[in-house]
């Protein structure tokens, strides 16, 4: 006999859990489906060790600017192992962490592969559990947050095998330190690998298919970017569309197109950054009769699906493909499907690549805003004249804001430079607030800060700016 339910998650990362901890919290009887490890690709495999890296490659590659600092020291090197090591563990206690919120809040995890059927209130779900064995639930509503894994391009030869080409789990553990690697996509994925490895001196060469690096970024933050990565020595074939991919004993070779001509680049390794693909294979959509949209679930403004019952959050029901866009998208269904009626979702939500410098943005590009016919009022401030980072030494980037020069409404923000991930969120809820130019120069912002930038920028758009 089935087991019932008032809610089952499939998938336990940075949607899943958090929603299963909210529907919890609004006293649902809650179970969420696990076929691997508690917090899914996020909090094992993606954002946090990855940033675990970050700041290891970070950390070594300052040591080579001790003396403009007045400091001096030699002899220094790196443990690659260590490295590596650290970040594992990093991943495993946030995993640990997610196996105390579960009990914490009485939620059942049952570690299996689950498939839905058709069934009344909702699908039911068999689950091949990997203990051996099967087990059936029942619930009033079911929610797949089952996530994405990174896209392979077979019939061009680029899929990962753990040895040569890497996807993402085989960066983040691989087997050895090459002395060279191409990677292939500049989004945030690509940029951050190539970030940390460039660090840690092996030499980076990035091919992008599109004109611009970071081809979502603002125009203005992906030609800095490119210059910043240059100056760290970087390696760029943009609008190269990649024709074959091959692997010896000794490296991989890349075959490119670019302006007509043809190219063969030659590394180590390469690392696959060409996108995703959304885990929605084999779960029993099709015979459900889901909608998909270029494989991705087709979701309304509550994360309903067109099968009564089922819900879809995350990286399975298409872009942006954010851990925090999941989380918000879980929160809202859990509150939705507990009986909250609130509004459609309509959050504006930011993009960070956590590089160095760190890329964050949030809101229309000025070139989308123009595309769609708006006039827009456009202010910049450049960290080179903020006293904090010129005190701090992190003076390349700069603050970029986008108002509608109409309603003097805040609707774009584009950073790069130091530590700009973890300024973007003020900008984010300026525009969640609909805040005007009036209210954004009211700010009073402490001194001194780099976020100081973030008001001189928006005084710029109206002519105000005071530091330059």
């Amino acid at each position: 006999m089935a087991d019932t339910l008032d809610l089952v998650v499939i998938g336990s990362g940075p949607g899943g859990y958090v929603a299963a901890i909210r529907a919890s919290q609004l006293g649902l009887k809650v179970a969420i489906v696990e076929r691997e490890l508690l917090g899914g690709i996020c909090l094992n495999w993606g954002c946090i060790p990855t940033k675990a890296l970050l700041k290891s490659g970070e950390k070594f590659e300052a040591l080579s600017h001790l003396k403009e600092y007045g400091l001096s020291g030699e002899g220094f090197a790196f443990d690659f192992p260590a490295i590596i090591a650290r970040s594992r563990g990093v991943a495993k206690q946030l995993n640990q962490g997610v196996g105390f919120l579960m009990k914490k809040n009485k939620i059942e995890v049952i570690e299996g592969t689950a498939k839905l059927e058709k069934a009344g209130a909702a699908p039911k779900v068999v689950i091949a559990l990997k203990a051996g064995g099967s087990r059936t639930v029942e619930a009033k509503a079911v929610m797949l947050a089952v996530g994405a894994r990174a896209r392979a391009l077979p019939q061009i030869g680029l899929e990962a095998d753990g040895d040569r080409i890497w996807a993402y789990r085989e960066a983040m553990a691989p087997k050895f330190l090459p002395k060279s690697m191409i990677v292939i996509g500049s989004g945030a994925i690509g940029i951050e690998f190539g970030s940390f490895y460039r660090a840690l001196g092996v030499e980076v060469t990035v091919v992008e298919a599109l004109p611009r690096i970071l081809p979502v970024e603002d125009e203005e933050v992906s030609t800095a970017a490119r210059k910043s990565f240059e100056k760290r020595g970087f390696k760029f074939r943009v609008g190269a569309k990649v024709t074959k991919v091959s692997k010896s004993a000794t490296g991989v070779q890349v075959a490119i197109e670019a302006d007509g001509k043809a190219e063969t680049l030659e590394a180590e390794v390469c690392i696959s950054a060409v996108g995703i693909t959304a885990n929605t294979d084999g779960i029993g959509l099709e015979a459900l009769g889901v909608e998909l949209d270029r494989g991705h679930i087709k979701i309304d403004g509550h994360c309903q699906t067109n099968v009564k019952g089922l819900y879809a959050i995350g990286d399975c029901a298409g872009a942006p493909w954010l851990a925090h866009k999941a989380s918000h998208e879980g929160i809202h269904a859990a509150e939705y499907i507990a009986g909250f009626k609130t509004p459609k979702m309509n959050s504006p939500i930011a993009g960070c690549t956590y590089s160095q410098p760190q890329i964050a943005s949030v809101g229309v590009t000025e070139a989308g805003a123009k595309a769609d016919g708006r006039a827009v009022k456009v202010g910049r401030f450049p960290f080179k004249v903020n006293g904090k980072a010129i005190a701090s030494g992190d003076t390349d980037g700069f603050v970029k804001t986008i108002f509608d020069a109409e309603t003097g409404a805040l609707i774009g923000a584009h950073m790069i430079g130091a530590e700009v991930t973890e300024m973007i969120q003020g900008y984010v809820t300026a525009i969640t607030m609909e805040a005007t130019e009036e209210e954004m120069h009211g700010i009073v912002y402490p001194h001194p800060t780099m976020s100081e930038a973030m008001h001189e920028a928006s005084l710029d758009a109206y002519g105000r700016v005071i530091h330059i």
